[in-house]
């Protein structure tokens, strides 16, 4: 309780937390609230701006902004939700089996995140990406999750050394308890704060790549739309219609913006060393 607390009670994770909250609900609910689906066609209305009729404008065929960025923008938190807690995930499990039995195992799993760091993340997604274009969009949240999940593999398993040689898991391992409940009883819960900050962060850079993605056509494909695929169709009218443009790009920086200030918000809650600092 003290640490939701500490979260809630300070303005900026308690902004991000609202903000992130109210944007699901009305990626969610938003659509229903609405006269105008995203297929349908006023045809009284090309490229109007917005108004009581039309709350986002219409696009230049007709189509309701709001409902098309609504829909782009549940399609976009879906996958950076599932991105983000595949990466974790596997950050996680692949950490910890490399920190807690080392050896051989461990060189070679970090021989293979090595290389593939060494290798820029935007030329393994340019060359992936096209192999997965127009098919399921679930498999674009699982090359995202490939791509992001390296760097906090190292972190898990710098901290997995550290903490298999504290006492209680020595004393665990001499009394013959067997290393998987080992690793899920005395090493996972001491990592639960990195790896939710790692999840919270992963959102916001999985929703940002992927409506890059979008954008250049090597993300989702239409009929499906995301936040990416709404920025690409209104950047070639933005000039004239701009608000067919604007608040698609708007929900992607205000996404991005929500998960950094709860990222701060859970590091502060969930590091046990924060408080000292700031006093």
């Amino acid at each position: 309780m003290s640490r939701w607390r500490r979260i809630t009670g300070s303005p900026a994770p308690a902004i991000g937390l609202t903000v992130l909250g109210l944007l699901f609900v009305l990626a969610f609910a938003g659509p229903h609230l609405a006269r105008w689906r995203y297929d349908e066609v006023d045809f009284t209305a090309f490229g109007a701006p917005p108004s009581a009729q039309h709350w986002f404008g219409t696009t230049q065929d007709g189509r309701d902004v709001y409902a098309l960025t609504l829909r782009g923008m549940r399609r976009s938190l879906i996958i950076g939700l599932l991105a983000a807690l595949g990466a974790t995930g596997a950050a996680a499990l692949v950490g910890m089996a490399a920190g807690y039995v080392g050896g051989r195992l461990d060189r070679l799993v970090m021989w293979i995140v090595d290389l593939l760091l060494a290798v820029p993340m935007l030329l393994i997604i340019m060359v992936v990406a096209p192999l997965v274009r127009g098919r399921n969009w679930l498999l674009l949240a699982a090359l995202l999750a490939a791509v992001l999940w390296m760097i906090t593999a190292r972190a898990v398993r710098a901290v997995t050394i550290s903490l298999e040689r504290r006492e209680y898991v020595v004393a665990a391992r001499v009394m013959g308890v067997p290393p998987l409940m080992i690793i899920f009883r005395h090493i996972a819960p001491n990592l639960a704060a990195l790896l939710i900050i790692d999840a919270a962060i992963n959102v916001g850079a999985a929703v940002t790549a992927e409506s890059g993605l979008s954008y250049l056509g090597l993300g989702v494909q239409p009929p499906d739309s995301s936040l990416g695929t709404v920025i690409a169709e209104g950047a070639d009218a933005a000039s004239a219609y701009p608000w067919t443009f604007c608040f698609a790009a708007g929900l992607v920086v205000l996404i991005v913006l929500a998960v950094h200030l709860l990222g701060d918000g859970l590091r502060d809650a969930l590091d046990p060393t924060s408080g000292r600092r700031s006093r």
